[in-house]
């Protein structure tokens, strides 16, 4: 009767230890299945260290294809804080070369992170400054490629263009409008570090920055070159306060050059008040045509056939009463008997006002 208990005991027992064995096995396979790849990834974050490479920023083109916003490759400076073993010396050989003080530079090389950018003396550095921090070879010195915008033509165009600050964000203008289009995804080299931050002898890998996409205007260069030309010979013989000029294809609307004065560099957009920067005068400026508007005014009335510029006549007496307010012709005591052609002729108010009343009266 006992060995009956104790064999009914030891078969529980065994059973018992099977089904854990099983649930283990399942729970084993389940993670290598199904959590690998989210383990995975928790872990290499935890060893994983990104320098970050800088995308290109899309460019902007005429409608032939010139550039007129571009980009020049330049370098920044990165530190990993936790491989600088000898930390006074870098800060000292770096505060030199950057020509900033010892406290400046001891701000970042002290600094208790993972990865520090040094914001803003480290950033787009000069050829022969980065080439001086190459040659160190310092532990935990990093310099990494960066892309700093340029505009080939200088203050052409700046008001449409717009400019881009610090990390290259559009702050103006097309560059603004169509950031999210322009704005590429930043790449990086991977490198592999234990708890303390100290690299781990791995190979690097490098993942490809994307290039933002490129935007093309239907503004063409020569022809902004000539208007460019043309406010900058204004501005020098008249010295007015504001000059503009936008020329426009009829037939489709398209916009093939736009300036306006004052303008101003977009790569040193900081040295510019706020007025001059955001005034893209052509769009931003209410101007009366005047008697321009006029030849709009019996275009309408003659597409309407409502007044026959050889045979209908008009006596300009001078001025009118329209309403309460009293309508002069800028000629005092008015142009007299006059044909249509001839209230063209004469930019006669009274009688572009007589033809805006009938086109008026025939619409509503």
């Amino acid at each position: 009767m006992n060995n009956k208990k104790a064999d009914n005991k030891m078969k529980i027992f065994v059973i018992g230890v099977f089904i854990v064995f099983i649930i283990v096995i399942l729970k084993v396979f389940y993670i290598q299945v199904f959590e690998y790849d989210k383990l995975n990834g928790l872990a290499s974050d935890l060893w994983s260290r990104n320098l970050p490479i800088e995308a290109d920023r899309g460019k902007i083109y005429d409608r032939n294809g010139v550039v007129l916003a571009d980009n020049i490759t330049t370098t920044s400076l990165v530190l990993i804080p936790n491989q600088i073993k000898d930390k006074k010396e870098v800060t000292e050989k770096l505060a030199e070369i950057l020509n900033v003080s010892y406290d400046q530079m001891k701000e970042h090389v002290y600094k208790n992170t993972s990865i520090e950018r040094v914001h803003p003396f480290g950033r787009r550095l000069d050829y022969k400054v980065a080439e001086r921090i190459e040659k160190l070879e310092l532990e935990g010195v990093y310099l990494v490629r960066e892309s700093k915008r340029s505009y080939p033509y200088g203050t052409e165009l700046s008001h449409t263009l717009g400019f881009v600050g610090i990390d290259n964000q559009g702050l103006s203008g097309i560059e603004l409008q169509y950031d999210d289009y322009l704005t590429g995804e930043y790449g990086a080299i991977k490198y592999f570090s234990d708890a303390k931050g100290n690299k781990l002898d791995l190979a690097q890998v490098y993942e490809s920055p994307q290039n933002g996409v490129n935007v093309t205007l239907t503004v063409n260069h020569k022809i902004q070159a000539s208007i460019e030309r043309e406010l900058d010979n204004v501005v020098t013989k008249y010295n007015p306060e504001t000059a503009l000029a936008i020329a426009m294809d009829p037939n489709t609307g398209e916009i093939l050059g736009i300036s306006s004065r004052p303008n101003f560099d977009a790569v040193n957009y900081q040295d510019y008040d706020i007025e001059t920067l955001n005034r893209n005068l052509p769009i931003w400026a209410t101007y009366e045509p005047g008697s321009t508007f006029k030849i709009i005014t019996l275009s309408a009335a003659l597409n309407e056939k409502l007044v026959d510029l050889d045979k209908e006549n008009f006596y300009d007496a001078g001025s009118v009463k329209v309403a309460n307010a009293k309508i002069k012709c800028w000629k005092a005591g008015g142009h007299g008997a006059q044909t249509f052609l001839q209230v063209v002729e004469n930019s006669c108010n009274l009688g572009v006002n007589t033809a805006t009343h009938t086109i008026l009266k025939n619409t509503l």
